[in-house]
């Protein structure tokens, strides 16, 4: 009986103490941005270039952690985006000398940002030195989203502004939260010495456990000063880009709960009771044993008297 108490005593205490490190320690290992990213984001909608009719155009956007430079708290990224008119079979991107005229921008962006909250880092040893400094959130929100509003970064307007928190939905199944961002009239340089305005208006769509940009969508117009229209887009993620980001959300939602919730649980349903029970047994067989122990000394006293006698 003792040995069987000392057996379920230490796995009682195995489990209590899985679920307590499952519970507080694991989850700020597992809630960290990784530092292999390797992902393409995929875009369709249309646009409008000056006074020509809306045609249909696709996105790309590669996105690579560089691991040579990301720490155990900050993560460094290069993202390549591309924007073409979507004709003649047209390849994620094209040269600007492009024959058929199909690419309308693409562009480089360095960032960093930290691993748990997602903002935007601008220490110079992430970062290559052409790296413009950005704030706020970039390509993720952070882990646990609040239902609130957060900075989030706009490259063209070159500023961070408010995401505000609008409602909880569900895709396929999966909780999210959607945001919405306004940017109105900011001034840039719509192109090479021509200067005007940038508005768009977002709609942002996060998983919140994990932070994950499940979907996006945004309706964008550049104008020169005269009022001319430079660019008119509407884009979004294509249905097949949606379904994969539930899925990589999902996925990492999931096992996030695992470690933080269902871990803990078990560890405690079946390690209290195994460590309590542990303990009862061994002190019950040691107590037995001393028992035995004291008869058979009484005993061995009592022969010894009556040999005597």
């Amino acid at each position: 009986m003792r040995k069987l108490g000392m057996v379920l005593a230490g796995l009682g205490g195995f489990l209590v103490m899985l679920a307590i490190l499952a519970k507080f320690y694991a989850p700020g290992q597992h809630m960290k941005t990784p530092i292999d990213v390797d992902s393409v984001t995929r875009a369709a909608g249309q646009a409008a270039l000056g006074a020509d009719p809306a045609e249909p155009v696709k996105g790309t956007q590669l996105t690579r952690a560089d691991s040579a430079k990301s720490t155990d708290d900050v993560v460094s990224f290069v993202s390549s985006s591309c924007l073409v008119f979507d004709r003649e079979d047209v390849p994620d991107c094209v040269s600007a000398d492009d024959p058929d005229d199909r690419l309308i921008t693409a562009s480089v962006e360095y960032f960093a940002t930290d691993r748990v909250t997602a903002m935007a880092v601008n220490d110079p040893k992430y970062l290559p030195p052409e790296a413009e400094e950005v704030e706020g959130l970039q390509n993720k929100w952070p882990f646990d989203v609040e239902k609130k509003a957060y900075p989030y970064w706009d490259a063209t307007a070159g500023g961070a502004f408010d995401a505000e928190y609008e409602a909880t939905e569900e895709i396929d199944g999966v909780e999210v939260y959607r945001f919405h961002q306004i940017v109105t009239d900011a001034p840039i340089e719509v192109t090479d010495g021509v200067q005007g305005t940038y508005s768009t208006d977002k709609t942002i769509w996060v998983e919140p456990v994990t932070g994950s940009i499940v979907n996006q969508s945004y309706h964008q117009v550049r104008e020169t000063d005269e009022g001319d229209n430079f660019i008119t887009l509407d884009l979004a993620f294509t249905p097949e880009e949606v379904q994969e980001s539930i899925d990589d959300a999902k996925a990492s939602r999931d096992q996030i709960n695992l470690v933080r919730n269902t871990v803990p649980l078990i560890g405690l349903i079946v390690g209290i009771p195994a460590l309590v029970a542990g303990l009862f047994l061994t002190a019950r067989g040691s107590s037995g044993g001393k028992r035995k122990e004291t008869s058979s000394a009484s005993a061995d006293s009592s022969s010894g008297v009556t040999a005597g006698t």
